[in-house]
């Protein structure tokens, strides 16, 4: 094992042996105060319910420890054992073209990684999903909407590894400003797309119902309000596979489609609803997306750069003593050792990502009590939310403020009660 080898090891195994103390902090943070009734949810939830949800976030959190283990030691062999050397090899040894080659080798790869990942998916949906009473995918469901993620994924790979590739081979000293324009492009096309397109292979969207109909006039009304104009109101029979409940708007633009979980018809009252999808159209107001979007394209930008003039030297293989190469010089086992350094560098990220994400989630928040008058609302449907999906509410604050996305749900119930309407 080389030295940069043993680095790169230790560098890894520092930043999961961190993530395994973090998630045991906030398991042992839970079992010590678990059994305690959090202040706005006194009088909605029993002792009963606390203890399902505390059981549910920590089978799901053990099962998570199992999992992760067994998804870094396939990494590590993979990586570290030699295993990277000779599937490179194996694939180059079929003298196929620079792009069949690329697409063979990553295609390959994600197909066996998907595979191995079966029995994991299989225990959490059948077995720890059944047993808190969110599942309702049936085998046969299962088994259909496994082989339609296989197609698809082949179809993109085959699409954005075709097209890649192709750039790289025909434009060797520029292919770095083509690919990340080319991931641009693909990629809000397929946020445009994947609503009409990619979405209904797994779910039947089907106009808001009869029943609802004034629902629907006064979601209009309320976006009406800063400047969003509703295409249509859809209801998701998402019922058919979970009992979670959700809402969420597709489209770019201006004009949006308000997609309503059938589960979150069944379970909410008006207000309610429309507390919920007024956050969502919060984000919109702040422009949230277009300013992650526009972060990530410049991070993605200046990585691209970074990765081409990487690419372009041997030492990246010599670490994993994998044999040169002179027809494609390796490119494919490169780009591959690279994304995992990137992943070991970018760690240090995550709490600084995590902080804006929970900053947005709180402006979303505000904008809410704006469009609706009040936080009512929101607030009880936040409750009912944390209720049904068996939320964690005694999240360890460190974990909390190194991973979380949205601000821990008692925390948010508490800042809600104080917003008030801004003029």
């Amino acid at each position: 094992m080389t030295f940069w080898m043993i680095i790169l090891l230790i560098s890894y195994l520092a930043i999961v042996t961190f993530g395994y103390w973090m998630k045991f902090l906030n398991l042992n943070h839970l079992k010590k105060y678990g059994h305690q009734i959090p202040e706005p949810f006194k009088g909605f939830i029993d002792e009963e319910l606390l203890k399902k949800t505390s059981d549910y976030t920590l089978e799901h959190s053990r099962f998570g420890y199992l999992e992760s283990i067994f998804n870094n030691v396939i990494l590590i062999i993979f990586l570290f054992g030699g295993v990277l050397a000779l599937y490179n090899s194996w694939i180059l040894s079929f003298n196929l073209s620079f792009i069949l080659t690329g697409i063979l080798f990553f295609f390959l790869m994600s197909l066996i990684s998907t595979f191995l990942d079966i029995p994991f998916d299989l225990y959490s949906t059948f077995k720890i999903e059944n047993k808190y009473g969110f599942n309702t995918t049936t085998p046969k469901l299962w088994i259909f909407d496994f082989i339609k993620s296989i197609i698809i994924s082949a179809i993109l790979m085959f699409i954005i590894g075709g097209i890649g590739f192709w750039i790289i081979q025909a434009s060797p000293g520029y292919w770095w400003l083509w690919v990340w324009f080319f991931f641009l492009i693909f990629s809000l096309f397929l946020m445009y797309i994947s609503p009409y397109v990619i979405e209904p292979l797994f779910n039947k969207f089907t106009p808001i119902a009869e029943d609802y109909k004034e629902l629907e006039e006064k979601i209009t009304a309320m976006l009406a309000k800063i400047g969003l104009k509703v295409s249509r109101v859809f209801q998701m029979d998402a019922s058919k596979r979970s009992k979670h409940t959700n809402a969420y708007f597709t489209g770019i633009g201006k004009v949006k489609r308000i997609i309503l979980y059938d589960t979150l018809l069944e379970k909410m009252e008006e207000d309610e609803i429309l507390s919920v999808l007024a956050h969502e159209a919060g984000h919109w107001k702040k422009k949230h997306v277009l300013k992650r979007i526009i972060i990530s394209e410049i991070v993605g930008f200046v990585g691209i750069y970074i990765s081409f003039r990487l690419l372009q030297m041997d030492w990246l293989t010599q670490i994993f003593n994998i044999k040169p190469d002179e027809l494609f010089n390796n490119f494919f086992a490169k780009l591959l050792i690279l994304g995992f350094i990137s992943s070991i560098v970018s760690f240090p990220i995550t709490p600084l990502s995590s902080f804006f994400s929970r900053k947005h989630e709180r402006e979303a928040d505000q904008m809410a009590v704006n469009l609706t008058g009040k936080p009512d609302g929101l607030i009880s449907s936040l409750i009912k939310l944390s209720k049904d999906n068996l939320a964690n509410l005694h999240p360890h604050p460190f974990f909390a403020k190194f991973y979380y996305s949205h601000p821990p749900i008692v925390e948010r119930l508490e800042e809600l009660k104080r917003m008030k309407p801004e003029k």
